[in-house]
């Protein structure tokens, strides 16, 4: 609870302890499971290549129908939430997710791609329900202040899951891509159709166990005991408030600010597999690739776990995070091969504590519009489906390692000016003070 909060039994951030470390726990769940969706899509834009037979700029349609579902879908949610409340939310958000999973397991088994990209959009659909709930909800189970040191439990939770998705889904689904794909270049027309057919069917059965597993909690969620926060009451700098979030012009720099955030995290994450591939790297290590980057965004919610607020404040950890994030993709620019790879993917470092301080800062003072200001930032998660697109569509004609350093450095150096002064904005001089 912020420390010019009066006291309510409302706010989790009164409850005891142990009822935090409680709700804090199913909390890390959710972002366990969605964790594991979400990084399934970089291992997914080869396996949609291939599968589906389709051009590198279509296969980029999968995280491009995932992260344009949150542009669409989180007013809609805010407005849902207001009506369900938080907790009812994020079992709803799941069973949506749970629905899409079933879809797209089913077009992807019979190789229909559209219907396969609708089941991608639906899961981020339930994603954007589950997020707008579930983010400002752990930014307000205590004090704002340290609202990133939270986040970054709810980070490791997820990245550990990141790191897991394209392992678990290399071993049942992608073994043998390289060899494979080599078949199918040699094979004739019904040759081909058969071994698109046998890989693309190795999907439906997990994500059918995915979709089971997200619906039973669901339905855990339901019966769980975590509170149900307001909120207004939890998130406000004073009584009054803002009657509108245009008198909150750090919030729309901040939507701005996690947009670029999210790019270049999908950049880092999902399109590592497809820059190693431009290097001429192997198949069957590329598919891979997504892990390392989660295991550098592991390593930095680790370290940020440790030093905010004790050793840095969160705003300060961002333009340190900003920095490194210019310096990598300059590196990565200036090498070859698995170096150049490894720059990349020490950007998941430089990228870790980005979104649990953008967040809390962006959202930081809105009340009793907490929700619907929470809703205009995971509308910036699309900076997830524009900026890789872009990556796609411009590498076809320009060198690969050009277009990614002339997307990636204007966004690391946005973040920076949202960290030291953007955040800053239109907010009074006692709420900067206690920055």
């Amino acid at each position: 609870m912020s420390s010019t909060t009066p006291a309510t039994p409302a706010v989790a951030g009164n409850a005891p302890a142990r009822s935090q470390l409680g709700s804090i726990a199913i909390v890390g769940l959710l972002f366990f499971m969605f964790g594991f969706v979400t990084w399934l899509n970089g291992p997914l834009i080869g396996f949609a290549k291939l599968a589906f037979d389709v051009s590198e700029s279509a296969a980029f349609l999968i995280p491009f129908a995932f992260y344009i579902s949150y542009f669409f879908l989180a007013l809609p949610s805010s407005l849902i939430l207001k009506r369900t409340g938080m907790k009812k939310g994020m079992a709803l958000g799941l069973f949506a997710m749970a629905i899409g999973a079933v879809v797209f397991g089913q077009f992807t088994t019979q190789r229909y791609y559209p219907g396969a990209v609708t089941g991608i959009f639906v899961i981020g659909t339930g994603l954007a329900i589950l997020q707008t709930a579930v983010n400002p909800y752990i930014s307000i189970l205590g004090p704002i202040e340290s609202a990133a040191q939270r986040i970054a439990v709810m980070g490791i939770c997820n990245k550990l899951a990141g790191i897991l998705a394209p392992l678990v889904l290399g071993a049942l689904v992608l073994h043998g891509m390289g060899d494979l794909a080599a078949q199918v270049a040699a094979a004739d027309p019904a040759g081909k159709e058969a071994l698109l057919n046998e890989f693309a069917s190795r999907i439906h059965d997990p994500y059918m166990a995915m979709a089971g597993l997200m619906a039973v909690i669901a339905v855990g969620i339901l019966f769980s005991p975590l509170p149900e926060i307001r909120a207004e009451e939890a998130n406000a700098e004073s009584r009054g408030g803002g009657r509108s979030l245009f008198q909150y012009p750090h919030l729309w720099l901040g939507a701005a600010c996690l947009f670029a955030y999210v790019g270049v995290e999908v950049m880092a994450g999902d399109a590592i597999g497809v820059y190693g591939e431009s290097l001429g790297l192997p198949l069957d290590h590329t598919k891979f690739f997504t892990s390392l980057t989660l295991g550098g965004m592991l390593a930095g919610y680790l370290v940020g776990l440790v030093t905010i607020p004790r050793f840095i404040s969160q705003e300060r950890y961002l333009s340190v995070s900003a920095v490194l994030g210019v310096a990598f993709t300059i590196g990565a620019f200036l090498t070859r091969g698995y170096v150049s790879v490894g720059f990349v993917a020490l950007l998941g470092f430089a990228n870790a504590m980005m979104w649990p301080a953008i967040f809390p800062l962006a959202i930081r003072g809105l009340g009793r519009l907490t929700e619907y200001g929470s809703a205009i930032m995971i509308m910036g998660i699309a900076g997830g489906a524009v900026i890789p697109q872009l990556f796609a569509h411009f590498k076809q004609s320009h060198d690969f390692q050009w277009v990614f350093l002339l997307l990636m450095v204007p966004c690391y150096l946005y973040i920076l000016f949202f960290a030291t002064r953007g955040y800053r904005a239109g907010q009074a001089p006692a709420s900067q003070g206690r920055d």
